[in-house]
């Protein structure tokens, strides 16, 4: 441990400086891990360090044949800085006295020459991560708009977002979390824009995990900077791979967070109501998105009032108008009602879950026989009513038409709890339901120095809340960020 806080120097002794870098990094334990010996101009010893698969091999074979056709009066004084400044003509270039120091930039990709004679050795920074083109995200598909989504490489993900804003206040600030994996995290936020004490409140959480490593990138890291209890399903973060989404974002003052490996951007302080905008709203004319905005405003509250509502009523016809007595079934199921909801609301998830496991190739032979051919068999021999099947499609529909991954599973766990508890204790159980998700929703806590999580609806915001009611024009909106 003491060895880990203490930094390890390089000596002028080259033999010494190798063996204490063998003793930090598996040269020739692992493959990939490259030590290779080099004499620069007939005169000096140097040893070279990299990761094979990360080096760029045309510059690397540049630089080492600039190196090698050097003659010993160029290698006479100030070693270091000559081949900084003169002859290792490479961008990111620079000298290192910590075997610590080089060790970290090596497992990260960098190259490090050391030379003997010298207390100074040279990294270059010369990696190249292996990366998939900038595809449209699965998730957030428009019917216009740009088409390149964020990648693994947070590299190519900060000059996304970078060629969309183009303004000197716009930071990324890279930091490493985690002991075994040093992961790369970047906090991206404007200047003039983000607030200071959230900011400073997120540099200090990250600053102060202590972890081997993060496993799944940015969902590990959300559960490191935002303890929250097991029983509460809703979101506290936004998640999006989209570089238009997440400049949109940065515009409005929040705090963006990237991790490499991951091709999703964690955004802070939300609200729920950020849970139900999507993009194409904006790739729309202002009725249109508007329009859009109401449908899905529907469709999520059919996902999650609509079968323990139906349920409620069928169970208390009394308490229906005349022009709704057609409700419920004209002949009961084999299985009561409740049971058959149960049964339908486990049964898409399992086909949800089935899809994603499921070859692309197949997903629509999966679709037919899990949304046609075992719910119409169901129907034919008793099981299931039709009414069921229907509105827990429409409830589907309607958890699919929501935007946002985490809150459409959010959705899911409190229709549950509203069927189970409408099941058991009718007209009670429902109140019952929507008073817990009620509190829960209010106790909810974005981020600490964040807005309420129920903001602009609790606290009331008039202006606030018709942003998002209504689609509102775009020199609006714009017009608000300009300082």
């Amino acid at each position: 441990m003491m060895d880990d806080m203490q930094t390890i120097k390089l000596t002028k002794d080259l033999k010494q400086n190798k063996e204490r870098i063998k003793g930090r990094l598996p040269i020739k334990k692992s493959f990939d891990v490259i030590g290779r010996e080099l004499v620069l101009g007939q005169k000096l010893d140097a040893y070279l360090i990299f990761i094979d698969g990360f080096a760029k091999d045309d510059i690397m074979l540049w630089i080492l044949k600039v190196l090698q056709s050097l003659s010993p009066e160029e290698l006479s004084v100030n070693v270091i800085s000559s081949l900084m400044k003169q002859k290792i003509g490479y961008i990111e270039v620079e000298s290192f006295s910590d075997i610590k120091q080089m060790e970290s930039m090596v497992l990260a990709g960098a190259v490090a020459l050391i030379i003997d004679g010298q207390e100074q050795g040279l990294l270059i920074d010369a990696r190249e991560y292996p990366v998939r083109s900038p595809e449209e995200p699965e998730l957030e598909k428009v019917s216009r708009g740009s088409r390149d989504g964020l990648v693994e490489t947070v590299i190519f993900n900060t000059a996304l977002i970078r060629r969309r804003l183009r303004d000197p206040n716009l930071i990324f600030e890279i930091k490493s979390v985690g002991k075994r994996s040093k992961s790369d995290v970047v906090i991206a936020y404007l200047r003039d824009l983000a607030d200071e004490k959230l900011l400073k409140e997120v540099q200090d959480k990250i600053d102060q995990i202590d972890v081997g490593s993060l496993v799944m990138a940015e969902k590990t890291l959300e559960e490191l900077l935002i303890k929250k209890h097991w029983y509460n399903p809703l979101p506290t973060v936004r998640f999006t791979e989209r570089p238009d989404v997440v400049a949109a974002h940065l515009m409005e003052g929040h705090i963006a967070i990237i991790v490499d490996t991951s091709p999703s951007v964690m955004l802070l302080p939300v609200t729920i109501f950020h849970f139900t905008q999507h993009a194409e709203d904006y790739y729309q004319n202002i009725s249109v998105g508007t329009y859009i905005r109401w449908i899905r405003f529907l469709g999520m509250l059919a996902a999650l009032y609509l079968p323990p509502l139906w349920l409620l009523l069928v169970n208390n016809k009394e308490l229906l108008p005349e022009f709704l007595q057609f409700l419920g079934p004209k002949e009961p199921g084999i299985i009561p009602l409740f049971l058959q909801l149960i049964i339908l609301e486990f049964g898409l998830d399992l086909l949800r879950i089935s899809s994603i496991h499921t070859p692309s190739a197949l997903t629509t032979s999966l679709g037919i026989i899990g949304g046609l051919l075992l719910s119409e068999l169901a129907i034919t021999v008793g099981l299931f009513v039709p009414e069921t099947v229907l509105y827990m499609a429409a409830a589907g529909i309607g958890t699919f038409a929501t935007p946002n991954m985490e809150f459409a599973m959010a959705i899911r766990i409190f229709r549950l709890l509203f069927l189970i508890l409408t099941g058991f204790l009718d007209l009670w159980g429902f109140i019952g339901a929507f008073l817990i998700m009620f509190i829960i929703t209010i106790t909810t806590k974005s981020f600490k120095n964040g807005k309420a999580y129920t903001w602009p609806l609790i606290p009331f915001n008039a202006k606030a809340l018709a942003h998002i009611l209504f689609r509102m024009p775009i020199p609006k909106i714009g017009g608000q960020n300009k300082k």
